[in-house]
């Protein structure tokens, strides 16, 4: 059963040709999903992208969600990624969780919001404590909109506080990285691909 991901990248960096440790990240889990025979289609930079303050699915001209949406929408796995900020994830990620606030009322006739039987994880980076915050805080998030989060489903790497090095001016990717990458793509494989065959009921 052919699976594919999106990642979206919510680097507070607007400009895509900026480098970004997140697309560094989600690099290292594109391998890891390819080793499973998942195709990322494609890495989509949030910030460049006019996604309009809401809790809507339209919020009205020039409003770029809905196009991101149903992009999303499309894929079985979504990769979530994004930077630590002030030891939290940063406002990039907070606003497509307010965006996805929606699917709460837009349920079918058995009480299944939209991305109900899609799974969910995430690739955060940063210079500071907070990875396991960030990844509390976009893992309930989520939950409560739909998405199912599997065993393993953070990959992460926070630097020395306040240090210089970021993970994308790294020589190479540290082992453990790489190791939980490999999980989080196997995990996230195999449930996507159970519930793809097996719905919720609702």
């Amino acid at each position: 059963m052919a699976l594919k991901a999106l990642a979206i990248n919510c680097t507070l960096k607007a400009d895509t040709t900026d480098e970004s440790s997140t697309d560094a990240m989600i690099a290292v889990l594109e391998k890891a999903f390819a080793d499973v025979q998942v195709e990322v289609t494609e890495t989509v930079r949030v910030a460049a992208l006019d996604i309009k303050p809401g809790v809507k699915s339209d919020e009205g001209e020039g409003d770029e969600w809905p196009a991101l949406r149903s992009k999303i929408l499309a894929h079985d796995i979504l990769i979530f990624g994004g930077p630590i900020w002030m030891g939290q994830v940063g406002s990039v990620a907070k606003r497509v969780l307010e965006r996805m606030d929606a699917f709460l009322s837009e349920t079918d006739e058995q009480g299944r919001m939209p991305s109900y039987g899609k799974v969910a994880v995430a690739a955060i980076v940063g210079n500071e404590d907070g990875a396991h915050f960030s990844s509390a805080q976009l893992f309930q998030a989520l939950n409560d909109v739909g998405w199912t989060i599997p065993a393993v489903a953070a990959c992460y790497w926070v630097g020395e506080a306040m240090g210089s090095t970021d993970f994308k001016d790294l020589d190479e990717t540290p082992k453990m990285v790489t190791k939980t990458a490999k999980m989080v793509a196997g995990n996230a494989a195999h449930l996507a691909g159970l519930l793809k065959a097996s719905p919720y009921p609702g």
